[in-house]
C-alpha cells in the first residue's frame, strides 16, 4: 500500500508526458472513450470502493479546480 501512491503519481506523470504532443481531437476521442468506460463500470457496480491513495489523488485533482465554476453559484 505504501508503494501505490508513488506508483499512481509516476503513472500519471508518464501519461501527462504522453498526452502533451497529442492534438486536441485525439484528446477528445480519449475523453469520450474514458467516459464510456466509466459508464460501463458504473452500471456494473453499486458503490465504488476508494482506497486512501485513490482519495488522495482525487483530492489533489479537486484542489486544482476553480471553486466557483459558474456565475450563478454562491
Amino acid at each position: 500500500m505504501l508503494l501505490r501512491l508513488p506508483n499512481l503519481a509516476l503513472t500519471n506523470a508518464f501519461a501527462l508526458i504522453w498526452l502533451l504532443p497529442l492534438r486536441d481531437s485525439d484528446k477528445d476521442v480519449g475523453i469520450l472513450m474514458l467516459r464510456h468506460q466509466l459508464a460501463l463500470v458504473q452500471r456494473q457496480t453499486d458503490k465504488p470502493r476508494l482506497t486512501p491513495p485513490d482519495r488522495a489523488f482525487l483530492a489533489a485533482l479537486l484542489h486544482r479546480l476553480p471553486r466557483h465554476g459558474c456565475g450563478n453559484c454562491t
